[in-house]
C-alpha cells in the first residue's frame, strides 16, 4: 500500500513493477543482474478520487503516455530493493504534485515611472541613432 496522504492510497495490486538490466557502466554484474525498476500505473483504472484522475491526466509530463499510464524507471541505486523504493517516492511525489491547486495569477500593470523610463530610453535610443547617421553637405548656389 502506498500512501499518498492520510486520505488517499494506492493498493499494491494497481502498481505494477518489474525488474530490467539498467543502462550505463556496471562492471561485472551489469549483462548479468536485473537491478532497475519498471514501475506501471494505470490512472484511469487506479482507485484515486476522481479530482487527482483529472490533475494526473491534464499533466504535461513525459513520464504520463497518451494512454494514462505513468511510467517510471529506476536505476539510481545498485540493489532492486532501493530502486524500487525510489520508484515508489517518485510515483508518490508526482501524485501529490497534483494535490495542491496552482496559484491563480493576478495581472498587473507597469507603473507609471516604468512607463516613464521606457520612453526616456526609447528617446535615448533614437537619439544615438539619428547622431550616428552620415551629415550631409550643405551646398549654396
Amino acid at each position: 500500500m502506498l500512501v499518498i496522504s492520510h486520505k488517499v492510497s494506492i493498493p499494491d495490486q494497481e502498481i505494477e513493477t518489474g525488474a530490467i538490466r539498467a543502462q550505463g557502466a556496471g562492471g561485472q554484474n551489469v549483462n548479468k543482474v536485473a537491478t532497475a525498476i519498471h514501475l506501471r500505473f494505470d490512472i484511469a483504472a487506479s482507485s484515486l478520487p476522481d479530482f487527482y484522475k483529472t490533475r494526473l491526466l491534464g499533466l504535461k509530463d513525459r513520464r504520463i503516455s497518451k494512454e494514462g499510464v505513468v511510467i517510471i524507471k529506476a536505476q539510481r541505486f545498485r540493489t532492486q530493493e532501493q530502486n524500487r523504493e525510489d520508484a515508489l517516492e517518485r510515483l508518490r511525489l508526482l501524485v501529490r504534485s497534483v494535490a495542491v491547486p496552482p496559484k491563480r495569477r493576478i495581472p498587473t500593470r507597469p507603473g507609471k515611472a516604468v512607463k516613464q523610463r521606457r520612453l526616456d530610453d526609447k528617446g535615448r535610443r533614437g537619439e544615438r541613432k539619428r547622431l550616428r547617421k552620415r551629415l550631409r553637405k550643405r551646398v549654396e548656389y
